[in-house]
């Protein structure tokens, strides 16, 4: 929040939709290839491992995991940079020159995120399996201080340009502060290819629906930003920036629990403990409830106040908070199945079925695109968060 605050005031809501949009290409790469793999496949197998007394193992396949995955991103990141001039045009395709111009620069730069993410995820990993979560949870605050510093020191001076650099040193850090605690835990950085492993094989197999749930979700995303793209100036920035407000509680609420929950999850059905596997579930399901119930209502009625308090100065004027308004509203609506859907996800995935998801993910993006256009239509960048909260209920139900 303290971090779109600074981004709202200091930025004009149309250079900041193209700051948004930069980051719609590499974090589907990203998406596709790291994030699904980690919460779907290599935390529930590392979980495995551990709760066989197979540490070595374990230790093994992630040299496997960190080596051979980061030399696949390495090959996708340098096609997307030479693909992404003819890309760009694809997904704002109603940005006038200037602003496609600054979208292709800045998404270029943000190239080398995903590059230090996957490191630092597959450390995010090692920590989860552990359920060691302070240090985890500390590295999302660094990378979002990094850029809160860099809007506040540098953007008057070098404007979106110290924003973007401002992202890749806390990508950095969110991975450097996680080496050390890794390290006392047993893990060595070592280059291992091995494709051959059951391990590593087992990880492909059920990191694919994930993936799949994953990357037609940023598809989503690109599809709201190329509509967005042709709405009010800085709908783009809008939609984002209301969207990250409904996200905080989802987070704190839903995706903690659901976190937290998971390794415990997984270590159930490894032991083939059900009783408890349904114990930890129907508690954290009470608990995101309990939270998000009140938080949705609050969140709808406090909108405007909560859009002018965290948005509302420099350039972010009366005319954007009206349409940030009116977007959070719809947006707070879908609190609940948000919060819940990491858990549901997460005990799939800790039953080592990673399909169910993926189908509910592939459902609801179907419908969020099919319900974006007309009521993008009808009532603009809010549409689409009308479209999104409904898709989102369906998805959970």
């Amino acid at each position: 929040m303290i971090r779109d605050h600074y981004l709202a005031q200091k930025i004009p809501t149309d250079i900041l939709s193209s700051y948004y949009a930069a980051f719609r290409l590499p974090d589907l790469v990203f998406n596709i290839l790291i994030l699904g793999t980690i919460a779907s496949a290599f935390i529930p197998v590392f979980t495995s491992y551990l709760s066989r007394k197979n540490e070595k193992e374990a230790w093994q396949v992630t040299s496997a995991v960190l080596t051979i995955f980061f030399a696949v991103m390495v090959v996708m990141l340098v096609g997307l940079f030479f693909l992404l001039p003819s890309l760009i045009p694809l997904l704002v395709p109603k940005f006038d020159s200037y602003h496609q111009e600054i979208t292709l620069k800045i998404a270029r730069i943000l190239l080398l995120s995903p590059l230090l993410f996957t490191l630092s995820y597959i450390l995010s990993g090692i920590l989860n399996s552990f359920k060691r979560f302070l240090i985890y949870s500390i590295a999302p605050l660094v990378y979002n201080l990094s850029i809160i510093l860099g809007t506040i020191l540098l953007a008057d001076r070098f404007g979106i340009w110290a924003i973007a650099w401002a992202v890749i040193m806390g990508a950095f850090l969110h991975f450097f502060i996680q080496i050390f605690p890794a390290w006392r835990l047993g893990w060595r950085p070592k280059l291992a290819f091995n494709l051959t492993h059951p391990a590593v094989k087992k990880i492909v197999r059920l990191m694919g629906p994930r993936s799949v749930a994953l990357g037609i979700n940023q598809v989503m995303l690109a599809i709201y930003t190329m509509i967005a793209s042709g709405l009010t100036s800085g709908a783009v920035a809008i939609f984002e920036l209301s969207n990250n407000i409904q996200t905080m509680p989802t987070v704190v609420f839903g995706n903690s629990v659901a976190t937290a929950v998971f390794p415990s999850l997984s270590e159930s059905w490894a032991l083939r403990q059900m009783e408890q596997f349904r114990s930890y579930f129907r508690k954290s399901f009470r608990a995101i409830l309990f939270f998000l119930l009140p938080s949705t209502v609050g969140l709808f009625l406090l909108r405007a106040q909560i859009v002018r308090l965290i948005l509302g100065s420099g350039f972010f004027g009366w005319e954007q908070t009206i349409l940030a308004s009116a977007t959070l509203g719809y947006f707070a609506l879908s609190l609940i199945p948000q919060g819940l859907l990491p858990l549901f996800c997460r005990s799939f995935y800790a039953l080592h079925d990673t399909k169910t998801p993926m189908w509910a993910a592939i459902f609801f993006v179907i419908v969020a695109i099919g319900l974006g256009f007309p009521l993008a239509g009808q009532l603009g960048v809010a549409g689409l968060a009308l479209a999104f909260t409904l898709a989102a209920f369906l998805q959970i139900i």
